[in-house]
């Protein structure tokens, strides 16, 4: 496995000690594993050296003990102040620890709605590929001081096979607690290991678990699944293992559990649309306008329009619903809510002859949208 550039997920369990605060020993055998692998390869002759972007949880869980708190808050108030306190920590220690390998770290803290968004998605790929070319290493994260429950990624697991996307990664490497994907609980005596996974019938009967065990994260072996899928169909391949594998993972050596490829890359911004995005309402469309947009290659444009619900702006994600009101497809909106109920029905050249030349435009242009379901 001659991978280049690779995305490495490591999650809060990893990092910290049971009852939350950084644990330095456990961040310290990580950044050895990375760094040893950054420079295993460059300046050498030994190729191209390899790039690594580290999407790392545990900034709440880094801020829990600080601030007096015993466990997870459920409140979002309290993750956003434990989130505040921590991202600082956290990545006060990376920054030391990389040190010691004479390596720069950068931080980055994304949103769904900064990757979401045309322009901000852009800059999010210009701002990892300089920090890259400049021999950093990237440090990702949520942005939980500030993300509401509607812009949140939800789990950082989902967020790093986005981000192997974005940055076109060669490999995605998930690190937790466990050394891969049983096909049982690993505790339960007969499970076993499954090395590999070429597709999602070898994961039929499987029983994944939903909790990971420090009880500090909010990933599980389901959303590191969910990951691998998102990762794999845009043909990226993904190791699945423990943190105490993380080297041999890095060098390409067998661990864990090897999901391969099962599809190609598409546009880097639709993936973000269909798996990152939050839908801030929804458009129902007419049987005509379903198949132009699921089995066509147009543009949703008013006149198959029958409903619209929600409050949304100009530039959100929306849904769009078949008459039956099933999701079919997401995209983005150019229109805000307040503007669609007087288009509903009605062809462009009608709506630029009555309100003006700026209304003879789409709802959703084609370039803005995903199909979900055929």
């Amino acid at each position: 496995m001659a991978a280049r550039r690779i995305v490495v997920k490591v999650g809060s369990s990893s990092l910290t000690t049971a009852g939350g605060g950084l644990d330095a020993d456990r961040v310290d055998a990580l950044v050895d594993a990375l760094a040893k692998s950054l420079g295993s390869s460059g300046g050498n002759g030994g190729g191209p050296e390899k790039e690594i972007v580290l999407v790392s949880s545990g900034a709440i869980a880094a801020g829990l003990a600080p601030l007096g708190l015993d466990r997870r808050p459920r409140d979002l108030a309290r993750q956003q102040a434990a989130a505040s306190v921590g991202q600082g920590l956290l990545v006060a220690r990376y920054t030391a620890s990389f040190a010691r390998y004479g390596r720069r770290v950068g931080q980055v803290l994304l949103t769904t709605d900064d990757t979401s968004r045309r322009a901000h998605y852009r800059n999010a790929r210009r701002t990892l590929d300089q920090l890259l070319a400049m021999g950093a290493v990237p440090v990702v994260n949520e942005n939980d001081t500030v993300a509401t429950d509607e812009i949140r990624f939800g789990d950082n697991d989902r967020l790093a096979a986005l981000v192997a996307h974005l940055v076109r990664a060669d490999l995605l490497i998930l690190l937790s607690d466990v050394d891969g994907l049983y096909d049982g609980d690993p505790s339960t005596p007969g499970t076993s290991r499954i090395a590999e996974v070429s597709g999602p019938a070898d994961l039929e009967g499987v029983s994944i678990g939903s909790a990971g065990k420090a009880g500090v994260g909010t990933g599980g072996m389901v959303t590191k699944v969910e990951a691998a899928r998102i990762a794999a169909a845009a043909g990226i391949p993904v190791v699945l293992t423990s943190a105490s594998q993380a080297a041999d993972a890095l060098r390409g050596r067998a661990t864990g559990t090897y999901f391969h490829p099962t599809g190609r890359r598409s546009a880097d911004r639709l993936l973000w649309l269909a798996h990152a995005s939050t839908p801030r309402g929804a458009l129902t469309l007419d049987e005509g306008a379903v198949r132009a947009v699921v089995e066509g290659t147009g543009s949703l444009l008013p006149a198959g329009i029958a409903a619209v619900e929600g409050e949304f702006s100009a530039g959100d994600p929306v849904e769009l619903r078949d008459p039956a009101g099933r999701a079919v497809a997401r995209g983005l909106v150019t229109y805000d809510a307040g503007e669609v109920p007087q288009l509903l029905g009605r062809s462009t050249r009608d709506l630029a002859r009555e309100l003006g030349p700026g209304y003879e435009r789409e709802v959703v242009h084609r370039d803005d949208l995903v199909v979900l379901h055929r």
